[in-house]
């Protein structure tokens, strides 16, 4: 059952993104098509899912910094949202035929990992969405994390976007939407996932902000998660000391 409503919500993601894809192309001059991606938000009900949600969106936050999971992630907040979000992607998931336009049509920064110059380009790009009053999404893991009680290590991406752009920055938290959906492999294996938005900061760049961050969206993280899976075993290869440790000792560049 997890493997065939794994492969139905795969079905609805692959119709729902080519419509949305079409809806984004008439409406590409009207808010890069903010209206047609809202449609996002109907994933959850047509597959039998709930995405809860504690707390709000802060509507003054330039950077939003957002763990990775899951396909789900990006939908919940490209259907949820109330502003013209702009999501920092690689450069390569641009190229990618059908998925692409949907990041090059509503003018995503896709971002070369491998160009030397790409921060400059982060930076540059960003500078310019900010302008037009469209706040920034990063995945500070940089691809998506292995899920259940676990983060990958922050990338410095996040940080240099908010200290040089002097950005105030809204964490989000996503719980158990790789539970509800997973494409590797294609299941579905929860039917509540939770979107967690924690209270927006300016960070004071003269300290560690950047690893408190880290520190505190990962224990947001566990305590609901915790709280969604009262059955699971801790793991304790994957508690909160551990991934801190990891986080520091790993390199992040």
């Amino acid at each position: 059952m997890e493997k065939l409503r794994g492969y139905f919500a795969t079905f609805t993601i692959a119709l729902g993104l080519a419509c949305i894809i079409i809806g984004i192309y008439f409406l590409r001059k009207r808010k890069n098509g903010r209206l047609a991606r809202r449609y996002c938000q109907y994933f959850f009900p047509a597959n039998g899912l709930k995405m809860e949600k504690v707390g709000d969106y802060d509507l003054d936050a330039q950077l939003i910094v957002v763990n990775h999971q899951s396909a789900s992630d990006i939908i919940c907040l490209e259907g949820d949202h109330p502003l013209n979000i702009c999501w920092v992607a690689k450069k390569q998931l641009g190229e990618l035929p059908y998925y692409g336009y949907a990041l090059k049509l509503p003018e995503m920064i896709l971002i070369d990992r491998e160009d030397k110059k790409g921060i400059i380009q982060l930076l540059k790009e960003a500078k310019d969405k900010l302008s037009q009053k469209r706040p920034i999404v990063i995945f500070p893991e940089g691809t998506r994390g292995p899920g259940k009680r676990a983060f990958l290590p922050f990338k410095p991406g996040a940080k240099i976007l908010a200290e040089k752009l002097n950005l105030r920055v809204q964490p989000i938290v996503f719980v158990n939407t790789r539970k509800v959906y997973d494409s590797n492999p294609i299941s579905v294996k929860s039917n509540v996932a939770r979107v967690v938005c924690m209270p927006a900061f300016t960070p004071d760049f003269n300290t560690n902000w950047y690893e408190k961050l880290e520190k505190d969206m990962f224990e947001t993280y566990c305590k609901h998660y915790d709280e969604l899976n009262p059955n699971e075993a801790i793991n304790d290869s994957t508690s909160p000391s551990h991934i801190e440790s990891l986080a520091t000792t790993t390199d992040k560049a």
